[in-house]
């Protein structure tokens, strides 16, 4: 079942419309390939390139990914868990200057994401079916944990396109 308009603020409905999947499992299977096919074939110096001066590098952008779908998945375990206290936002260009991923290798961050999407599958798993739609704030929005597991897929999904619009051309 997708996620109920209700379930999260608005800002994320475009990351959730993003997902073709309707069920929260499969469409956590089915990332683990699309994301290590995309992202897996691309070379060191594609991982360097920014598409204009003061933007990210395509590593930076991986690394975002990576810290994103972990802040969504304590998100999700929060509010499956019970948490009644607002969680806050996180502001993502703080964080990726904080990053250095551009001192990593691209294989090395293609690995961790793949290592956080699987552990993110095994957090869901642990998650009872009912405890998915328990509602609580993050960013000053509502968020339930179903809504957290779509938002943080469609959320690569988006920037896989970006990077295929920006970085990628021809």
């Amino acid at each position: 079942m997708r996620p109920q308009k209700h379930s999260h603020g608005d800002y994320y409905t475009n990351y959730i419309s993003l997902v073709e999947e309707k069920d929260l499992f499969s469409a956590l299977a089915n990332s683990v390939n699309r994301s290590n096919t995309f992202w897996s074939v691309l070379t060191e110096e594609q991982g360097n390139y920014r598409y204009a001066e003061g933007k990210w590098s395509i590593k930076e952008l991986l690394q975002h990914i990576i810290d994103t779908e972990r802040i969504f998945s304590y998100r999700a375990l929060a509010f499956a868990r019970g948490e009644t206290i607002a969680l806050p936002g996180y502001d993502e260009n703080e964080y990726t200057d904080n990053c250095f991923a551009d001192e990593r290798t691209l294989k090395s961050l293609v690995d961790e994401l793949k290592t956080v999407r699987e552990a993110t599958i095994h957090l869901f798993k642990s998650i009872k079916e009912e405890r998915l739609d328990k509602i609580g704030t993050a960013s000053n929005s509502p968020l339930s944990a179903r809504a957290a597991g779509f938002i943080l897929i469609g959320h690569e999904i988006h920037h896989m396109n970006v990077a295929k619009e920006r970085y990628l051309k021809g």
